[in-house]
Protein backbone atom coordinates (compact mmCIF):
# COMPACT_ATOMS: atom_id res chain seq x y z
CA UNK A 1 0.00 0.00 0.00
CA UNK A 2 1.10 3.71 -0.58
CA UNK A 3 2.81 5.00 2.16
CA UNK A 4 1.10 8.05 4.12
CA UNK A 5 -2.34 8.07 5.02
CA UNK A 6 -5.91 9.06 3.40
CA UNK A 7 -6.98 12.97 3.85
CA UNK A 8 -11.32 12.63 4.04
CA UNK A 9 -12.64 16.39 3.97
CA UNK A 10 -16.41 16.87 4.15
CA UNK A 11 -20.04 16.35 6.10
CA UNK A 12 -20.29 14.17 9.25
CA UNK A 13 -23.32 14.23 11.43
CA UNK A 14 -26.49 11.89 13.09
CA UNK A 15 -28.46 9.55 10.25
CA UNK A 16 -32.20 9.33 11.19
CA UNK A 17 -33.99 6.77 9.11
CA UNK A 18 -37.72 6.23 9.44
CA UNK A 19 -38.74 2.70 7.55
CA UNK A 20 -43.11 2.37 7.45
CA UNK A 21 -44.28 -0.85 7.83
CA UNK A 22 -46.91 -0.55 5.27
CA UNK A 23 -47.64 1.28 2.61
CA UNK A 24 -47.15 5.19 3.45
CA UNK A 25 -50.25 7.43 4.34
CA UNK A 26 -48.82 10.49 3.75
CA UNK A 27 -50.46 13.26 6.64
CA UNK A 28 -50.77 10.98 9.37
CA UNK A 29 -48.83 9.08 11.29
CA UNK A 30 -47.51 5.68 10.06
CA UNK A 31 -45.98 2.56 11.80
CA UNK A 32 -42.59 1.52 11.66
CA UNK A 33 -38.99 1.63 12.35
CA UNK A 34 -37.29 4.54 13.37
CA UNK A 35 -33.16 4.32 14.39
CA UNK A 36 -30.23 6.60 14.85
CA UNK A 37 -26.83 6.36 13.45
CA UNK A 38 -23.75 8.41 12.96
CA UNK A 39 -23.27 9.42 9.33
CA UNK A 40 -22.21 11.96 6.81
CA UNK A 41 -21.04 11.11 3.82
CA UNK A 42 -17.02 12.33 3.91
CA UNK A 43 -16.92 10.31 7.41
CA UNK A 44 -18.96 7.54 6.57
CA UNK A 45 -16.10 6.64 3.78
CA UNK A 46 -13.54 7.45 5.99
CA UNK A 47 -14.75 5.26 8.92
CA UNK A 48 -14.52 2.25 5.86
CA UNK A 49 -10.80 3.55 4.88
CA UNK A 50 -10.13 2.30 8.69
CA UNK A 51 -11.89 -0.40 9.09
CA UNK A 52 -9.98 -1.19 5.92
CA UNK A 53 -6.76 -0.86 8.27
CA UNK A 54 -6.07 2.20 5.83
CA UNK A 55 -4.56 5.31 7.91
CA UNK A 56 -7.30 8.19 7.50
CA UNK A 57 -7.25 11.55 9.16
CA UNK A 58 -11.23 13.49 8.58
CA UNK A 59 -11.24 16.57 8.83
CA UNK A 60 -14.85 17.72 9.22
CA UNK A 61 -16.51 20.53 11.70
CA UNK A 62 -19.55 19.30 14.20
CA UNK A 63 -20.97 21.45 17.18
CA UNK A 64 -20.26 21.90 21.00
CA UNK A 65 -23.34 19.65 21.21
CA UNK A 66 -23.97 15.84 22.34
CA UNK A 67 -24.57 15.21 18.64
CA UNK A 68 -20.94 16.27 18.12
CA UNK A 69 -19.67 13.99 21.00
CA UNK A 70 -21.40 11.33 19.82
CA UNK A 71 -19.75 11.49 16.06
CA UNK A 72 -15.97 12.19 17.41
CA UNK A 73 -16.77 8.95 19.90
CA UNK A 74 -17.95 6.85 17.06
CA UNK A 75 -14.65 7.99 14.56
CA UNK A 76 -12.32 7.15 17.70
CA UNK A 77 -13.93 3.97 18.19
CA UNK A 78 -13.53 3.57 14.21
CA UNK A 79 -9.56 4.24 14.38
CA UNK A 80 -10.52 7.29 12.44
CA UNK A 81 -7.60 9.76 13.42
CA UNK A 82 -10.55 12.97 14.59
CA UNK A 83 -7.73 14.94 16.49
CA UNK A 84 -8.60 17.79 13.80
CA UNK A 85 -12.14 17.81 13.84
CA UNK A 86 -13.71 21.47 14.14
CA UNK A 87 -15.63 22.17 17.16
CA UNK A 88 -18.28 25.18 16.94
CA UNK A 89 -19.70 26.52 20.10
CA UNK A 90 -23.28 27.32 19.35
CA UNK A 91 -24.07 25.42 16.25
CA UNK A 92 -25.45 22.85 15.65
CA UNK A 93 -24.26 19.25 14.55
CA UNK A 94 -24.74 18.43 11.07
CA UNK A 95 -27.84 15.81 10.31
CA UNK A 96 -29.88 13.60 7.64
CA UNK A 97 -32.67 12.35 7.72
CA UNK A 98 -34.23 9.69 5.48
CA UNK A 99 -37.38 7.88 4.67
CA UNK A 100 -37.67 4.70 3.69
CA UNK A 101 -40.14 2.65 1.86
CA UNK A 102 -41.70 -0.84 3.60
CA UNK A 103 -38.56 -2.50 1.14
CA UNK A 104 -36.04 -0.45 2.54
CA UNK A 105 -35.23 1.71 -0.90
CA UNK A 106 -35.12 5.59 -0.55
CA UNK A 107 -38.22 7.67 -0.78
CA UNK A 108 -36.54 10.79 0.38
CA UNK A 109 -33.82 12.54 2.57
CA UNK A 110 -33.61 15.94 4.37
CA UNK A 111 -29.94 17.17 4.80
CA UNK A 112 -28.98 19.87 7.35
CA UNK A 113 -25.43 20.42 7.20
CA UNK A 114 -24.93 24.08 7.63
CA UNK A 115 -22.02 23.25 10.13
CA UNK A 116 -19.96 22.37 6.92
CA UNK A 117 -19.33 26.39 6.14
CA UNK A 118 -16.59 25.86 9.24
CA UNK A 119 -14.71 23.80 7.07
CA UNK A 120 -13.34 26.96 5.36
CA UNK A 121 -10.19 28.22 3.78
CA UNK A 122 -8.23 29.15 6.91
CA UNK A 123 -8.96 25.91 8.93
CA UNK A 124 -7.53 23.88 5.71
CA UNK A 125 -4.96 25.71 5.29
CA UNK A 126 -3.89 25.48 8.99
CA UNK A 127 -3.81 21.66 8.40
CA UNK A 128 -1.65 22.55 5.32
CA UNK A 129 0.99 20.10 6.65
CA UNK A 130 -1.66 17.06 6.47
CA UNK A 131 -2.11 17.53 3.02
CA UNK A 132 1.93 17.45 1.92
CA UNK A 133 1.84 14.56 3.41
CA UNK A 134 -1.12 12.57 2.22
CA UNK A 135 -1.23 10.04 -0.10
CA UNK A 136 -5.04 10.43 -1.12
CA UNK A 137 -7.22 13.08 -0.71
CA UNK A 138 -11.17 12.05 -0.46
CA UNK A 139 -13.73 15.05 -0.62
CA UNK A 140 -17.57 14.70 -0.90
CA UNK A 141 -19.72 17.91 -2.14
CA UNK A 142 -20.64 19.12 0.82
CA UNK A 143 -18.11 21.81 1.20
CA UNK A 144 -18.23 25.32 0.16
CA UNK A 145 -17.19 26.39 -2.89
CA UNK A 146 -14.19 28.46 -1.35
CA UNK A 147 -13.46 25.19 0.75
CA UNK A 148 -12.95 23.24 -2.72
CA UNK A 149 -10.67 25.81 -4.19
CA UNK A 150 -8.26 25.13 -1.30
CA UNK A 151 -8.56 21.72 -1.18
CA UNK A 152 -8.09 21.35 -4.95
CA UNK A 153 -5.53 24.51 -4.70
CA UNK A 154 -3.18 22.34 -2.00
CA UNK A 155 -3.41 18.97 -3.74
CA UNK A 156 -1.89 20.48 -6.61
CA UNK A 157 0.51 22.01 -4.36
CA UNK A 158 1.70 18.59 -3.19
CA UNK A 159 0.88 16.54 -5.89
CA UNK A 160 -2.02 14.43 -3.95
CA UNK A 161 -4.63 12.82 -5.78
CA UNK A 162 -7.96 13.34 -5.46
CA UNK A 163 -10.93 11.29 -5.19
CA UNK A 164 -14.46 12.95 -5.18
CA UNK A 165 -18.06 12.03 -4.43
CA UNK A 166 -20.65 14.11 -5.78
CA UNK A 167 -23.18 13.51 -3.31
CA UNK A 168 -26.37 14.61 -4.51
CA UNK A 169 -27.07 16.01 -7.98
CA UNK A 170 -27.58 19.56 -6.89
CA UNK A 171 -24.09 19.59 -5.02
CA UNK A 172 -22.53 17.90 -7.99
CA UNK A 173 -22.50 21.07 -10.04
CA UNK A 174 -19.64 22.60 -7.37
CA UNK A 175 -17.18 19.71 -9.11
CA UNK A 176 -17.73 20.51 -12.51
CA UNK A 177 -14.74 22.82 -12.43
CA UNK A 178 -12.38 20.56 -10.79
CA UNK A 179 -13.01 17.04 -12.88
CA UNK A 180 -9.19 17.78 -14.80
CA UNK A 181 -7.72 17.72 -11.32
CA UNK A 182 -9.22 14.38 -10.06
CA UNK A 183 -8.08 11.18 -10.03
CA UNK A 184 -11.48 9.51 -9.57
CA UNK A 185 -14.92 10.71 -9.52
CA UNK A 186 -17.92 7.81 -8.81
CA UNK A 187 -21.44 9.90 -9.11
CA UNK A 188 -24.63 8.00 -9.31
CA UNK A 189 -26.80 8.00 -12.33
CA UNK A 190 -28.77 11.05 -11.33
CA UNK A 191 -25.46 12.86 -10.57
CA UNK A 192 -24.15 12.34 -14.34
CA UNK A 193 -26.73 15.21 -15.38
CA UNK A 194 -24.90 17.76 -13.47
CA UNK A 195 -21.62 16.72 -13.84
CA UNK A 196 -21.33 16.24 -17.67
CA UNK A 197 -24.00 18.15 -18.87
CA UNK A 198 -25.85 16.10 -20.49
CA UNK A 199 -29.65 16.40 -20.90
CA UNK A 200 -30.65 13.31 -19.04
CA UNK A 201 -28.75 11.03 -16.45
CA UNK A 202 -27.27 7.85 -17.26
CA UNK A 203 -30.01 4.98 -17.37
CA UNK A 204 -28.36 1.90 -18.38
CA UNK A 205 -25.08 0.58 -18.98
CA UNK A 206 -24.77 1.92 -22.76
CA UNK A 207 -25.48 6.07 -21.07
CA UNK A 208 -23.57 5.16 -17.65
CA UNK A 209 -20.29 4.11 -19.68
CA UNK A 210 -20.60 6.82 -22.19
CA UNK A 211 -21.02 9.15 -18.88
CA UNK A 212 -17.91 7.29 -17.48
CA UNK A 213 -15.65 8.15 -20.67
CA UNK A 214 -16.93 11.66 -21.14
CA UNK A 215 -15.50 12.28 -17.36
CA UNK A 216 -12.22 10.63 -18.62
CA UNK A 217 -12.30 12.67 -21.45
CA UNK A 218 -12.78 16.03 -19.41
CA UNK A 219 -9.06 14.82 -17.37
CA UNK A 220 -10.63 12.35 -14.83
CA UNK A 221 -7.95 9.67 -13.97
CA UNK A 222 -10.89 6.93 -13.09
CA UNK A 223 -14.91 7.92 -13.49
CA UNK A 224 -17.50 5.23 -11.95
CA UNK A 225 -21.63 5.63 -12.60
CA UNK A 226 -23.46 3.73 -10.18
CA UNK A 227 -26.94 2.45 -11.33
CA UNK A 228 -28.25 1.03 -8.23
CA UNK A 229 -29.56 -2.58 -8.92
CA UNK A 230 -28.26 -2.37 -12.20
CA UNK A 231 -24.77 -2.53 -11.50
CA UNK A 232 -21.66 -0.17 -12.66
CA UNK A 233 -19.90 1.16 -15.69
CA UNK A 234 -16.61 2.44 -15.14
CA UNK A 235 -13.88 3.67 -17.52
CA UNK A 236 -10.17 5.39 -17.04
CA UNK A 237 -7.87 6.12 -20.00
CA UNK A 238 -7.17 2.28 -21.09
CA UNK A 239 -11.21 1.29 -21.32
CA UNK A 240 -13.85 0.72 -19.30
CA UNK A 241 -16.33 -2.31 -18.35
CA UNK A 242 -19.28 -2.84 -16.73
CA UNK A 243 -20.32 -4.61 -13.12
CA UNK A 244 -24.25 -6.08 -12.29
CA UNK A 245 -25.30 -5.57 -8.96
CA UNK A 246 -25.27 -8.43 -6.41
CA UNK A 247 -29.18 -9.37 -5.64
CA UNK A 248 -28.97 -8.50 -1.90
CA UNK A 249 -32.37 -7.96 0.44
CA UNK A 250 -32.18 -4.48 1.30
CA UNK A 251 -32.38 -3.86 4.63
CA UNK A 252 -31.04 -0.09 4.79
CA UNK A 253 -29.67 1.90 1.55
CA UNK A 254 -28.13 4.74 3.54
CA UNK A 255 -24.23 4.03 3.13
CA UNK A 256 -24.37 1.81 0.24
CA UNK A 257 -22.21 4.30 -1.57
CA UNK A 258 -20.11 5.21 1.13
CA UNK A 259 -19.25 2.14 1.48
CA UNK A 260 -18.54 1.15 -2.15
CA UNK A 261 -16.21 4.10 -2.45
CA UNK A 262 -14.32 3.66 0.70
CA UNK A 263 -13.46 -0.54 -0.69
CA UNK A 264 -12.80 0.84 -4.18
CA UNK A 265 -9.92 3.66 -2.69
CA UNK A 266 -8.83 0.70 -0.26
CA UNK A 267 -8.23 -1.14 -4.23
CA UNK A 268 -6.55 1.46 -5.40
CA UNK A 269 -4.44 2.39 -2.98
CA UNK A 270 -3.59 -1.36 -2.73
CA UNK A 271 -2.79 -1.06 -6.33
CA UNK A 272 -5.13 -3.83 -7.58
CA UNK A 273 -6.60 -3.43 -10.73
CA UNK A 274 -9.11 -1.16 -11.78
CA UNK A 275 -11.64 -4.08 -12.21
CA UNK A 276 -11.09 -5.54 -8.87
CA UNK A 277 -11.17 -2.22 -7.18
CA UNK A 278 -14.57 -2.03 -8.70
CA UNK A 279 -15.38 -5.48 -7.34
CA UNK A 280 -14.72 -4.82 -3.46
CA UNK A 281 -16.41 -2.17 -3.68
CA UNK A 282 -19.51 -4.02 -4.92
CA UNK A 283 -18.75 -6.18 -2.58
CA UNK A 284 -18.60 -3.65 0.59
CA UNK A 285 -21.85 -1.43 -1.00
CA UNK A 286 -23.91 -5.46 -0.62
CA UNK A 287 -22.45 -6.07 2.89
CA UNK A 288 -23.60 -2.69 3.48
CA UNK A 289 -27.45 -2.39 2.20
CA UNK A 290 -27.90 -5.74 4.46
CA UNK A 291 -27.42 -3.62 7.73
CA UNK A 292 -29.55 -1.22 9.76
CA UNK A 293 -26.02 0.62 10.20
CA UNK A 294 -24.67 3.30 7.71
CA UNK A 295 -21.39 1.87 8.33
CA UNK A 296 -20.96 -2.31 8.50
CA UNK A 297 -19.00 -2.92 12.39
CA UNK A 298 -17.54 -5.50 10.94
CA UNK A 299 -16.35 -4.87 7.88
CA UNK A 300 -13.01 -5.71 7.31
CA UNK A 301 -9.96 -6.59 3.82
CA UNK A 302 -10.48 -10.69 4.76
CA UNK A 303 -14.58 -10.09 5.24
CA UNK A 304 -14.48 -8.71 1.79
CA UNK A 305 -11.97 -11.01 -0.08
CA UNK A 306 -13.92 -13.78 1.72
CA UNK A 307 -17.01 -12.91 -0.29
CA UNK A 308 -15.70 -10.81 -3.13
CA UNK A 309 -18.03 -10.39 -5.98
CA UNK A 310 -17.64 -12.67 -9.49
Amino acid sequence: MDEGHVLVIGSAGIDVKGRPMHDLQWETSNLGQVRNSVGGVARNIAENLARLEVETILLTAVGKDSAGRRVIRKCQDAGINHDYIRIVPQTRTGAYMALLTPEGDLMTAISDFAVIQHVDRDYLLSHENLFASATMIVIDATLSESALETVFELAGRYDVRVCADPTTPALAVKLCQYIGQMYMISPNAAETSALCGFEDPAHDYETAINAARHLVSLGARVAVVTLGEKGLAYADGSGGGHLPAINTRVVDPTGAGDAFSGAVIFGLLNEVSLDEAMRLGVTAASLTLQSPQTVLPNLSQELLYDLLAI
